[in-house]
């Protein structure tokens, strides 16, 4: 069996959205993969959501375009648990969450404590930002 097929034999199988370039390194070299997701991405079965990151795609019916099979949101925080990077909602999303405000937040923000990321997460247009653990003056 070819290495592409294992692979998509692989990919199919999980429950997942999100695909390590990792989870294939006892399959083959680091080249040898890193050509097969790259033939993947351009045959539009994976979406690249970071570095070493694809997310699983499908087909959008009114672009015809492949687009990531889930939320900017739902990736990262699937990636940032199989990466074990512990994040949280940032300050907004709390804030809104617990009744404190009506504000609904509109970018895609976590929390990542005290812990620098520099990790760039991209699906479609919309980037994940990060914010630290900040005190906020209480009113």
């Amino acid at each position: 069996m070819k290495l592409e097929d294992r692979m998509s034999r692989s990919i199919k199988q999980r429950a997942s959205v999100v695909v390590l370039r990792s989870d294939f390194a006892e399959m083959a070299s680091d080249s040898q993969i890193g050509r097969v997701l790259a033939r993947f991405v351009d045959e539009g079965r994976l979406v690249r959501v970071s570095k070493g990151a694809f997310a699983k795609a499908r087909i959008n019916k009114y672009t015809g375009k492949p687009t990531p099979a889930g939320t900017l949101e739902m990736i990262a925080a699937e990636l940032f648990r199989k990466l074990r990077i512990s994040v949280e909602p940032s300050a907004l999303v709390t804030e809104y969450n617990s009744g404190q405000s009506t504000q609904i937040p509109m970018d895609a923000t976590v929390n990542t404590g005290r812990r620098r990321i520099t990790r760039k997460v991209t699906v479609g247009n919309s980037t994940l930002t990060y914010e630290k653990n900040s005190r906020r003056a209480e009113v």
